[in-house]
């Protein structure tokens, strides 16, 4: 009869059930069940994951015509917040993607495992690019023309150029085969991806601006309106980096001027 420590040790090497584990189940040790059980769900989890991860894969397939067709997915980060950028990122991901199990939708991830997945995103694709759109350019054109801009400009900073472009929710033209996919983030994976770096990138520099305007606490919320950044938007007024076309801060700014 093995000890708890040595089922346990066994057990964390297992992926798949093997037949030793079926006198495991005739044990009457309570922890050795315990220890089983976790086992078991620790499984029921991952296989899971490989089946979303799968799908995602599989629906980027799909839009290809031959087999080395190379697929971007492009996304955006920060159309809503009334301060900063908006951020997109475009990713060529390779055949092999299996390192990314896990991968999903940025807002459906913890910070630490988005930022564990754009270091590996960022190592890993055949291509990358990050396109920054500020504040200036969201006024000058409105949200929606700015952020098509800035997908296309990823875009077409790819190297190799992709195939086949799938943007979330975004009609792009970019010279190639382009698709707009409704919730393109939970359905695709070279989409997934670029969500990530897109939310990562704008992230960081929205902490970067919370040191440099610390009032406003854009390291907590990312310029979204919050009622700690709308208190603090009518206490302090707008800085250099509100979006001078967004509410309040457009009637805050007219208030100013009478």
């Amino acid at each position: 009869m093995k000890t708890i420590g040595e089922v346990k040790e066994r057990l964390a090497e297992a992926v798949e059930w093997e037949p030793w584990m079926d006198e495991l189940q005739q044990d009457s040790r309570k922890n050795v069940q315990a220890a089983l059980s976790g086992w078991q769900r620790k499984k029921s989890r991952r296989e899971k994951l490989v089946f979303a991860h799968s799908q995602k894969k599989d629906f980027d397939e799909t839009f290809k015509k031959n087999k080395g067709d190379l697929v971007c997915g492009i996304d955006e980060a920060g159309r809503g917040p009334l301060a900063g950028p908006v951020v997109t990122a475009a990713v060529i991901l390779p055949e092999d993607c299996s390192a990314l199990l896990g991968l999903d939708d940025s807002k459906k991830l913890p910070k630490a495992k988005r930022e564990y997945f754009a270091l590996l995103i960022k190592d890993m694709a055949v291509s990358y690019a990050v396109h920054i759109q500020p504040p200036e350019e969201i006024d000058a054109l409105n949200i929606y023309q700015a952020t098509k801009m800035s997908m296309t400009k990823a875009a077409l900073q790819l190297n190799p150029k992709p195939d086949i472009v799938l943007a979330d929710a975004m009609k792009l033209d970019v010279g190639r085969q382009s698709e707009s996919i409704i919730k393109g983030d939970a359905k695709s994976l070279s989409i997934a991806a670029a969500s990530i770096l897109a939310k990562t990138s704008r992230d960081a520099i929205m902490e970067a601006y919370a040191a440099e305007y610390p009032v406003y606490g854009f390291d907590r919320h990312a310029g979204y309106g919050t009622k700690e950044h709308v208190a603090a938007l009518q206490k302090f007024g707008p800085c250099p980096i509100h979006r001078k076309t967004f509410e309040p801060v457009k009637s805050l700014l007219q208030e100013k001027l009478f």
